[in-house]
């Protein structure tokens, strides 16, 4: 996690439980972090920590619409029904947190204390005997800092360090042993050297017809973007290779490289891809993720989905760059009298007119609430 100098600052007078001064340091700032998760959940986490239920709901709800499957997000919302004594409203979050995360040990925590002390009395009680923190999600971390513990360990490290050349030098240790590792520890994603020597295939119909060249340096390419956690633009050279003349054995390893790849949020989403961009060759964006802005119309909500016809590029209501319908499997709030941005993921389909066209798989939404 990297944060700016601000929320740095934020997180570290969390640590020190100095709330009050990250509430009055933040909330000036909302303007500036309109789109920044982690904002939105330091935020929340003071004040939830002093006992400002309400404004941490609305930072945490804030923080939902930008990552939705977030579970310490979900965690705090459940806090604040568990004060409210609405405890069917906890207990439907603390479930989708375990679907989430099965182990999570705060969930499974609320979910005991709801079952021993059932009733909105039996629960008040509890939270009135101080015990409701243990139920708070955790604060934000900084990442590790050598720089904080090196001087102790130097000695040692030198060392190592000198042994290991030794060792290297003389063959015990392979080289390969001290390359940085990729992404996850995945060594899986670089092309077998039989990969390498057969990467097309002849005969058949393809989208695509890449020379032997163009496959070894497309998949490099993706590869080099999945390194740098850039996901969605590594996706469009895999899907170029997919619906290519590329070997079997080389499409495979590029479906393999996307099952690997994360959900972005709003705040997280490296590569953007316009909708014009897009419904050019909705195949070569096959499962990439988008944000883009316009008004909804057609909605219909359900109590676990929601779908509306969506007016990309329309906010302004100057300009309609298409339509495209746009489905969440879970209830979303949505205003039609106002523009919103949408979080989701390109599903290619067939037009009635037998063209490629595209819906959205919602993710997240964006929408003033006034």
């Amino acid at each position: 996690m990297r944060l700016d100098p601000v929320l740095t600052k934020a997180v570290r007078l969390l640590g020190r439980k100095k709330y009050g001064d990250v509430i009055n340091m933040l909330q000036p700032e909302v303007v500036r972090y309109h789109d920044s998760f982690n904002y939105y959940y330091i935020l929340g986490s003071a004040c939830l920590r002093v006992g400002d239920l309400g404004g941490a709901f609305t930072y945490f709800k804030r923080a939902r619409e930008i990552k939705m499957l977030e579970p310490s997000v979900l965690l705090g919302m459940a806090v604040y029904y568990l004060h409210r004594g609405d405890t069917g409203k906890a207990v439907d979050l603390y479930l989708e947190v375990l679907d989430l995360e099965p182990r999570n040990r705060i969930a499974k925590k609320a979910l005991l204390v709801l079952r021993k002390n059932s009733g909105a009395d039996g629960i008040q009680g509890w939270i009135d005997s101080g015990k409701a923190p243990g139920l708070f999600p955790p604060i934000l971390t900084l990442p590790f800092t050598v720089g904080r513990f090196l001087f102790p360990f130097i000695g040692g490290l030198l060392v190592l360090a000198f042994a290991g050349g030794i060792l290297v030098k003389l063959g015990v240790i392979p080289l390969s042993k001290f390359t940085p590792s990729e992404r996850g520890g995945l060594a899986g994603i670089a092309l077998e050297q039989e990969d390498r020597e057969t990467p097309v295939q002849t005969g058949g119909t393809f989208r695509y017809i890449l020379t032997r060249n163009q496959v070894l340096d497309i998949y490099e390419t993706a590869r080099k973007f999945f390194i740098e956690y850039r996901d969605e633009a590594a996706k469009v050279s895999l899907n170029r290779l997919i619906e290519s003349n590329a070997s079997d054995p080389v499409k495979n390893k590029a479906r393999l490289l996307i099952s690997y790849m994360d959900v972005p949020g709003f705040d997280t989403l490296k590569d953007r891809f316009p909708y014009s961009e897009v419904n050019r060759d909705p195949l070569l964006y096959r499962e990439c993720y988008v944000i883009w802005r316009g008004m909804a119309t057609n909605l219909n909500e359900g109590e676990s989905s929601t779908t509306f016809d969506f007016l990309v590029g329309y906010d302004t209501r100057s300009t309609l760059e298409g339509i495209v319908q746009v489905a969440f499997d879970f209830s979303v709030p949505v205003n039609l009298e106002r523009p919103l941005e949408v979080l989701g993921r390109v599903i290619p389909i067939s037009t009635a007119a037998g063209e490629d066209g595209i819906r959205l798989e919602g993710i997240a939404l964006h929408q003033a609430a006034f």
